[in-house]
């Protein structure tokens, strides 16, 4: 009754923290459960016992997570000459014996830390310390047999340390839900006490299929490093959310998205008579003309520095993609696009004094690893 007691409260704790995080939009925690079989390696394979799981974790980047797993309900023990035996002299075994555990799991994305952005299909190793809880089982006797281990049964509970470690390979149906088979191998002493020929350190292995939900999705790489540039202030909330909604690498028009969204940011910020710290005007390879997207977005931008104080001073500067063309090239290309984006200001009315030019040539990826959205002007105050 006590195991069932303990594994009922640890599940409500799953389901608040579940719903803690969905309430907060709280990405990468994710929560799963799982079922299959668990079995004791103690002179061979025993007869697998029903085994389910429920976890919760957090994706503390795309190749690594941490998680928790709550696990059990049996294990059994065959019979076999290795055993102690009862005082009537049969060979201890037991079937169904109630126990519970708690695993705690460092997890190792194999896949994404190849992958682009997230790979589809996940291969992971876990490993970390585990805890099991179930009766003490079974004690020796008193009196003993000089030719076999003699045992009685012990009541109470008893709490048992030692580790597990596994591989774990899943299928990302959505951003949000992974169906996938784990492989866990432990070593802790043996649930089945005294009676137990590897009763200071028995083996045992669990094979589950596992159902894992994502609040609020995964992120990659591409999304992370967006939300890192929008807190920073380099782009806005709504570019990150482009960028997370379609990986740029595979799709620059995406910076068409960008634009889009950074003009309605700058409306809402002129509405509200803030002057944006920052914007960014994005490049097609090898050009330096501007849109009518950009020429928009410009004009709103030059507006909000009008309305703001005459003695802030903004730097407008030109970058170029390092990886394509010459650096001679590219601090050409960095100058053409700095001037155009400079003109456009004037052109608006923004007073020259309060623009300086620059131009930084090719250079290395500046957003989040991508190289298309280097192929930029950066407008930031000095």
């Amino acid at each position: 009754m006590k195991l069932r007691f303990i594994a009922l409260s640890l599940a409500v704790v799953a389901g608040v923290l579940s719903a803690s995080a969905q309430d907060k939009n709280c990405n990468d925690v994710f929560v799963g459960v799982g079922a299959g079989a668990i079995a004791p390696f103690a002179s061979g394979m025993n007869t697998p016992a029903v085994y389910a799981n429920i976890q919760v974790g957090k994706y503390i980047t795309p190749v690594w997570g941490v998680r928790g797993v709550v696990a059990g309900p049996f294990q059994n023990l065959d019979a076999n000459e290795f055993n102690a035996t009862y005082k009537d002299g049969s060979v201890f075994s037991q079937k169904n014996k109630l126990f519970g555990e708690l695993n705690i799991d460092g997890m190792f994305n194999i896949s994404n830390l190849f992958a682009d952005d997230l790979a589809a299909f996940d291969v992971y190793v876990f490993a970390g310390p585990t805890m099991n809880l179930s009766s003490v089982g079974t004690k020796f006797a008193e009196k003993q047999n000089a030719y076999v281990h003699m045992v009685e049964e012990a009541e109470g509970l008893k709490v048992r340390f030692g580790a597990t470690a596994g591989l774990g390979m899943a299928y990302n149906i959505t951003k949000a839900f992974a169906l996938g088979v784990e492989a866990r191998v432990g070593v802790t002493p043996s649930i089945f006490g005294d009676a137990d020929a590897y009763r200071k350190a028995e083996p045992t292995g669990r094979l589950t299929l596992n159902g894992v939900w994502t609040i609020g999705g995964k992120r990659g790489k591409v999304a992370r490093a967006a939300a890192a540039a929008a807190a920073a202030g380099y782009i806005s909330k709504e570019a990150a959310q482009a960028l997370a909604d379609e990986a740029v690498a595979k799709n620059p028009k995406i910076v068409e998205k960008i634009v889009e969204k950074e003009v309605i940011k700058e409306v809402e910020k002129l509405v509200n008579n803030q002057v944006p710290a920052s914007t960014a005007v994005f490049f097609e390879i090898g050009k330096a003309t501007l849109t009518s997207k950009d020429k928009a977005r410009i004009k709103l931008f030059a507006e909000a520095i009008k309305a703001g104080s005459a003695d802030v001073v903004y730097e407008v500067g030109g970058y170029a993609d390092k990886k394509t063309g010459s650096a001679k090239y590219n601090q050409s290309l960095s100058e053409k696009r700095a001037n155009v984006v400079y003109n456009a200001l004037v052109a608006e009315g923004v007073s020259e004094s309060q623009l300086q030019k620059a131009a930084y040539g090719g250079v290395d990826a500046i957003f989040f690893n991508n190289d298309v959205l280097s192929r930029t002007v950066i407008i930031k105050q000095k």
